[in-house]
This record gives C-alpha cells, sequence and structure tokens, in this order.
C-alpha cells in the first residue's frame, strides 16, 4: 500500500488516543491544548493513565472527569491492582461510574514506586482477569486490557501472553490495546496467534512517535519494546536538533500505519505523550477528516 492509497482507502478506520494526567498546571496546560487539537478527529475513545501503585489516583480521577464535563470525547480511566485492596478499588471504580465513566483499561500494574517484581496486594484482586471479574459485578463498564506483541517482560513466554490475554477476554474484556511495538510483523504475527487460541477481541496495535527517541528508548527498556537498529540511526546525532527529529518522527509515524494497515489492521491506540501534532498527522494521513470537513 503506498502513502497515496493510504491517504484515499476509504474503509473505515477507528482511533483511540492516550494521555497521561498532568503534574503541573504547566503540564495542564499542554494536556490541553493536545486534548482540544485530536477531539475534532472524534476518536472512539481516549484514556488516562494510572501510575505505579495508584499514585497518580486522584489526578487521573480528576482528568477524565473533566473530558466527560468540557468535551465531546469518551474517556476511559485506567485503573491496575497493583497497591489496592478490593474494596478500594471498588470504591475508585463507583466513583469513576458516578462521575459518568464507562469504560475502564483494566491493568496489572507495577509496584509502588517502580519497587521491583510485582506482588498481589494480600487483600487485592490477584490478577488481572479476577480485577476484570469484580469489575463486572460493580457495573456494566466497557473494559478494555493490554497486551504485548513482544513478549511482557515479566512474562516467559508469547504462549503464556496469548493464554494470559484469553482469560482476560473470557472474564469480560472487549479490545486488547498493545504495547507500542517498532516491529510491525511482530504485531500481525501476535494477532494471528491470538485467532488461532480463539481469541475474537480486537487486537489493536499502539502506536508511539518517537520524537523525543532518548525517552522512547527508556521506556522501551522498561516494558521489553525493541528499538530496531534503523531507527536508532535515523536519530543519531540528532539529541540537540528537535525540528530535525520531528521530521523524522513524521516519516516514521507515516510508515508505521501504512505498514500496519497493509497487514490488515483498521484499529490504532497512539501514545500521543500529551502531544498532539504526530498524532493528528498520522491520523489524516489514515484519511480522518476533522469532524465537519468535508
Amino acid at each position: 500500500m503506498s502513502l497515496g492509497e493510504l491517504v484515499s482507502d476509504r474503509r473505515p478506520i477507528a482511533v483511540s488516543f492516550e494521555f497521561s494526567p498532568p503534574k503541573t498546571a504547566e503540564a495542564e496546560e499542554a494536556l490541553w491544548r493536545a486534548i482540544r487539537r485530536l477531539e475534532p478527529l472524534a476518536p472512539s475513545f481516549v484514556s488516562v493513565t494510572y501510575g505505579a501503585g495508584g499514585s497518580t489516583r486522584e489526578r487521573t480521577h480528576a482528568t477524565v472527569k473533566r473530558i466527560v464535563e468540557e468535551t465531546r470525547l469518551k474517556p476511559a480511566a485506567h485503573l491496575t491492582c497493583a497497591g489496592h485492596s478490593r474494596c478500594e478499588i471498588d470504591e475508585i471504580v463507583r466513583g469513576y461510574w458516578d462521575a459518568g465513566i464507562r469504560h475502564l483499561v483494566a491493568l496489572r500494574g507495577d509496584m509502588p514506586g517502580m519497587s521491583g517484581p510485582y506482588k498481589a496486594h494480600e487483600l487485592g484482586y490477584a490478577s488481572t482477569p479476577d480485577l476484570i471479574e469484580g469489575l463486572r459485578k460493580t457495573a456494566p463498564f466497557e473494559i478494555s486490557v493490554s497486551c504485548y506483541p513482544e513478549c511482557h517482560p515479566d512474562s516467559p513466554s508469547l504462549e503464556h501472553d496469548v493464554a494470559l490475554l484469553k482469560r482476560k477476554i473470557d472474564a469480560g474484556a472487549t479490545r486488547a490495546l498493545g504495547q507500542f511495538c517498532f516491529d510491525n510483523d511482530a504485531v500481525a504475527r501476535f494477532r494471528d496467534r491470538c485467532v488461532a487460541a480463539g481469541i475474537v477481541a480486537p487486537i489493536v496495535p499502539g502506536i508511539m512517535p518517537t520524537a523525543g527517541f532518548r525517552g522512547v528508548e527508556r521506556m522501551a527498556a522498561k516494558c521489553g519494546t525493541k528499538i530496531p537498529q534503523w531507527l536508532t540511526q535515523a536519530y543519531a546525532g540528532l539529541d540537540d536538533d528537535v525540528e530535525t527529529r520531528r521530521i523524522v518522527a513524521a516519516a516514521v509515524l507515516a510508515e508505521q500505519v501504512q505498514r500496519l494497515r497493509a497487514l490488515g489492521f483498521s484499529q490504532f491506540h497512539f501514545y500521543t505523550l500529551n502531544q498532539a501534532n504526530l498524532t493528528y498527522a498520522a491520523c489524516r494521513i489514515m484519511g480522518l477528516q476533522p469532524r465537519g470537513s468535508a
């Protein structure tokens, strides 16, 4: 599929965007500029992350509540098992429902302060499938979950990951949002493994803009994403050249959505890093028009 074919392709696509709750007043302004820029693209939903051990609990709640109140977007709040008892999670979940949030992203999560390997709270949900079952008993939320096309760093194998994902879907999740990955063929192979295992929920590729390449490298090291040598070479010597990095990132993003579309994917989840321009450009390349445009 050429770039021209991608832009003119009229087959339906769906996108979603991920944001992080802001830590400062300046960061909050940047977040809301990104939200307003992307809102006209009418995403299926926007998700708001949840810090390790629930460290951003109040900021996450405040952000999704404001999205409900001030935009036409449908927010999904991240929720993790780590660091919370069942009673605490049930209270959080009821608060989300009362605030008008109808979609959750259910995750295992990391320990508070990223302090070592995961250990379930002694009074908490033991695993993500258990968490999903608990959510289903509380209210009829839509539930998304995560998946790792290149294998979760704590997992013994991809087979284990696929089996765990099937348990999540069987417990009531409706889609799997992929960890960002630059090996498009690996994403397609993972999808095919899931289909062969009887998973019928969509596997949604996670897309990460790379303009802040050093930060992407750090995130990749933590989550097990492989950085291809060609991508490292593309950014070599550009640490102090912001404008060139943005141009490179736009080219990388265009090539990735082009390839994934050709591999049969029609849903995409963008990790925006609370910035809008590269995500907006990728969506336009895929043919998405702002609401109200011809």
